[in-house]
């Protein structure tokens, strides 16, 4: 079936442009007109953008949120926190993983996401043994995605260790667990689980340094072939100083030492660099992974931006304690102005807009980093979120005081519809099976937290 979209604006590879319509047929887009008027049939909206990717999420995560917020008996942090989610995860089987990932999936598309990259590592039964499907708690990510209409690229995550030099795994870790043979197998039925969802990349993802001896990191590399890689790095100040006593040299250090870093990899927060680190990440054109909202909750520290001009960079939403994609590119530019005291530091130039400069620079490295095109033009999926034109924060504004007034003053209350693969999903800001996910996410909650 073919349809017709029209734009009153609407942003393109090129820049904005007026009178766009878009042709839509199996999913991609066929044709984008510009100054073209509406046509008898066509769905007429004011302001489209190009949907985003988030590039690092832990979907499980999302039924957690708010439950580590009570301070412990010491200092709180990452570590702290680790072992909430530790006992959180402990009860969950496919079906609550399915239930929660969809509220997640859905949340994402009203706000502007419209593909996840999953960082998928909770692999094994309660137990620990492997299920009869070993990728059966990767079929319930497929089946959320399949039932929310987000795209997947699924990162099945290999864990082996609980830190650096091979130290054994912990009791709380033993859901995640895996040698390189049994991965394998894991990831090939992965794929089959894959195998309903249109355009769905299959990955791999290291967990870390401290999860993957370096004989398994080249093996990963290789099983990997062209596909992403992604890899939690330098997250945390401890994780520096735990490698540095192992190995002698920093995390990004390490791994530009001992890895093929390109393209195909995706460093993960990468929050503790220095500025040759920093200039090595943005040279390789490996893309740095960033989850503004997550990492200011785990109290992990702020990319260091000044040094990594012409790099590389996406946004995810990593442990979704909340899910919001201008809330994640406004806080990336905040985390900025609170550290170095100043305005506007992410924009490309004198003048120039620091909402646009978010958003594109999301656009591209989000779709590097998750193998997949993005942007309204022709061969690509049609994946287009449009915008309310009548919120008070769009009123009077064109061109990029569009996006600057999305991310710094509405927020996903400015989201009206979004399509995914030319599927309209979303419509006045609400997934159109949201009723239905919230009220299965409710039962597996209460199920889980009792």
């Amino acid at each position: 079936m073919t349809q017709a979209l029209h734009f009153a604006t609407a942003y393109l590879p090129q820049g904005w442009a007026s009178n766009v319509r878009v042709t839509i047929a199996g999913g991609r887009i066929t044709q984008v007109e510009t100054d073209s008027a509406p046509r008898p049939g066509d769905e007429r909206h004011a302001i489209a953008l190009p949907g985003l990717a988030n590039l690092h999420s832990h979907a499980f995560q999302r039924g957690m949120a708010g439950l580590a917020e009570r301070r412990g008996q010491s200092d709180d942090s990452f570590w702290t926190w680790r072992e909430v989610m530790y006992r959180f995860v402990e009860r969950m089987g496919p079906d609550d993983l399915a239930a929660i990932a969809a509220l997640a999936y859905s949340e994402m598309l009203e706000t502007g996401f419209t593909r996840v990259g999953e960082f998928h590592y909770v692999h094994r039964d309660t137990t620990g043994e492997p299920y009869a499907d070993p990728a059966a708690m990767s079929a319930a990510i497929a089946q959320a995605a399949g039932e929310t209409g987000i795209a997947l690229t699924l990162l099945p995550v290999f864990y082996a260790h609980g830190g650096f030099g091979s130290q054994p795994a912990t009791a709380g870790q033993r859901r995640f667990l895996h040698d390189l043979d049994s991965f394998a197998v894991l990831r090939d039925n992965a794929g089959r689980a894959l195998a309903h969802l249109p355009d769905a990349v299959l990955g791999l993802a290291p967990h870390s340094l401290r999860a993957a001896s370096p004989e398994q990191l080249t093996g990963l590399v290789a099983m990997a072939g062209t596909a992403p890689i992604h890899i939690h790095i330098a997250e945390q100040v401890r994780e520096v100083e735990d490698c540095l006593a192992w190995s002698g040299a920093r995390p990004v250090e390490w791994l530009f030492s001992n890895a093929p870093v390109d393209h195909r990899w995706c460093l993960v927060h990468a929050t503790h660099m220095t500025p040759a680190e920093t200039r090595l990440l943005a040279q390789s054109g490996a893309v740095a992974g960033l989850c503004p909202i997550t990492e200011a909750n785990l109290g992990d520290g702020v990319f260091p931006a000044p040094g990594y001009a012409g790099g590389a960079w996406g946004i995810g939403s990593d442990s979704n304690v909340l899910i919001d994609a201008s809330e994640e590119l406004r806080l990336y530019e905040y985390g900025q102005r609170l550290t170095h005291r100043g305005r506007n530091l992410l924009a490309a130039a004198p003048g120039a807009s620091t909402g646009a400069a978010l958003f594109t620079g999301a656009l591209a490295g989000g779709a590097r980093a998750l193998g997949a095109p993005s942007g309204i033009a022709v061969g690509n999926s049609a994946d287009i979120v449009t915008l309310n034109c009548d919120h008070p924060a769009l009123l009077a504004r064109s061109g990029d005081a569009l996006i600057d007034g999305w991310i710094f003053a509405a927020g996903r209350t400015a989201i009206d519809c979004v399509w995914r693969h030319g599927t309209k999903l979303v419509t006045q800001g609400r997934h159109h099976a949201r009723e239905a996910i919230t009220r299965r996410y409710r039962a597996t909650l209460t199920g889980l937290l009792e």
